[in-house]
């Protein structure tokens, strides 16, 4: 790991294969030879191969390969990992089938993919910024995030810390420097380069880490956050989870290049390609990510080869596109191949030669985090639901008129028509009312300067030594006064008054 900036002679993973017949891998999204190789390929210092070769250091059995070397963990790193690994994979199955009951109205897993997002968290400090797509549970989780937070963020209760505004597993925690997971594909990555170059400039010595799919690298956000960060050497670790599929498409209709890899190396960022479900590979190329980001100030692009088990989400059908033959014998499908290949499996294996882990252990800890998952959903279930003015809440500072009106409005259509909404209790309809009032800038201005006049609107101008506005004001124009110790809102045809210091 202290070879930052240099390569090896490339050493191929012996395993099954000869030293003259490199052993490839066979993941969908790309198949180069394996090595045990941990260095990044700089642009203008290495030339880049024909075929990026893939980084591992545990074979599929758990064992090191010849030649690797194994990033120093000790016991209680290793068992925490392998710990959210199995929680997250048990959470998964639980809200999965929950969706399915018609309990949730959304879901998506994480199952064949654990690693990347274990890997690389543990490898990051903890005030390293998260900037998550959707499929790194493991990533907050291993950071304390809990059932139970998740839980309410799905069934969108008044516990939810999103106050229902978001699809279900769009979670996030501020405490621990993860972002919000967002809907709009691909809008995490420059941002995240904002959070790196911020870093940058308080001369912290963090980074941000934000990840996407090889599907989401189509949108054009990318190119752009790539190049951002290459020219201006943002602290900001690119983690591409290719998993072969993107939702309802392979990996054949997104490119014909090798893989995502070489996009790095083209922008000018050191770059790697990492056996994603090799959980001791994924955390060595973070670690050394993470030592060129905040050391050296410039940022990389990692490309974690996996592969999605599950459906890209409960929205989609992957029997419609997903490729059905195993890319080896003795499997009956190419799901099959790589379920046996499963990161909790292979890094298991790997611990429990060590003495770390049992089966007996994994049996009671899987019964435990299944029991606590269905607990959370209930309980969950049972919370009521956010009060219906976080409609309108957590964008503006002063609510605008037009909002204010859309509060009343909402206000008066939910008590005339009260029995179509029982789930609304009848606290919150009635304390459904416009935000505290507060003097628009234009009349604290008016009023500090004892101002004669102050401009309401493009064309109503009112006198200040008159004691109400002016007549004809359209309705489109809400406006505040301020006057002789009176201070109000006028809407057209509302008007509400009082004086200053006034309760109503």
């Amino acid at each position: 790991l202290a070879r930052i900036g240099t390569r090896r002679g490339r050493q191929l993973s012996t395993g099954a294969a000869s030293a003259a017949e490199p052993e490839m891998s066979l993941f969908v999204g790309a198949k180069s030879p394996y090595t045990t190789d941990g260095g990044f390929y700089y642009p203008h210092v290495h030339d880049l191969p024909r075929a990026v070769p893939c980084f591992r250091i545990m074979d599929d059995d758990g064992h090191i390969v010849p030649g690797a070397i194994a990033p120093e963990l000790d016991r209680e790193t290793c068992v925490s990992m392998m710990t959210t690994m199995v929680e997250v994979n048990e959470f998964d199955r639980v809200f999965y089938d929950a969706q399915r009951q018609g309990r949730l109205s959304f879901y998506f897993t994480n199952r064949g993919e654990e690693a990347c997002a274990v890997g690389s968290a543990a490898a990051l400090n903890f005030e390293d910024w998260i900037w998550p797509q959707y499929r790194e549970l493991g990533a907050i989780m291993y950071r304390g995030y809990t059932y139970e937070e998740m839980a309410n963020q799905c069934c969108h209760n008044s516990l939810d810390a999103t106050k229902g505004r978001q699809l279900p597993m769009h979670i996030g925690s501020p405490e621990k420097f993860s972002m919000y997971v967002k809907s709009n594909l691909g809008q995490q990555v420059p941002a995240s380069n904002g959070a790196a170059y911020a870093m940058k400039l308080m001369r912290k010595e963090r980074c941000a880490i934000t990840y996407f799919g090889e599907g989401c690298a189509s949108e054009g956000d990318i190119p752009s956050a790539l190049n951002i960060a290459a020219v201006h050497g943002c602290p900001t670790i690119f983690f591409c989870r290719n998993n072969g599929y993107a939702i309802s498409t392979h990996t054949d209709d997104q490119y014909k290049s090798d893989g995502i890899a070489p996009r790095g190396y083209a922008f000018g960022m050191p770059s790697i390609r990492v056996d994603g479900n090799d959980l001791l590979a994924v955390y060595a190329a973070t670690q050394t990510a993470r030592k060129i980001a905040v050391e050296e100030g410039k940022p990389t692009l990692i490309e974690a080869m996996s592969y999605r088990i599950n459906s890209h989400s409960t929205s989609d059908d992957d029997s419609k596109y997903r490729r059905s033959e195993s890319p080896a014998e003795g499997f009956d499908t190419e799901r099959d191949y790589w379920e046996a290949r499963s990161p909790i499996l292979r890094f298991g294996r790997y611990i429990s030669r060590k003495g770390w882990w049992t089966a007996e252990h994994e049996e009671a800890l899987r019964k435990a985090s299944r029991k606590r998952a269905i607990k959370s959903l209930n309980d969950a279930e049972r919370v009521g639901n956010p009060h219906p003015k976080h409609l309108f809440t957590d964008v503006f500072d002063d609510l605008p008129w037009h909002l204010e009106q859309q509060q009343r409005e909402l206000k008066e259509h939910l008590q005339k028509y009260r029995e179509h909404y029982p789930e609304l209790s009848d606290e919150h309809i009635n304390t459904l009312e416009r935000a505290p009032f507060a003097l628009s800038a234009a009349l604290r201005s008016a009023a500090r300067r004892r101002a004669a006049r102050v401009t309401l609107s493009h064309h109503v101008t009112w006198p200040l030594s008159e004691p109400t506005p002016p007549v004809g004001l359209e309705c489109c124009h809400a406006v505040e006064a301020w006057s002789g110790g009176w201070v109000g809102r006028w809407g057209g045809h509302r008007a509400g008054w009082r004086r200053v210091g006034q309760v109503i």
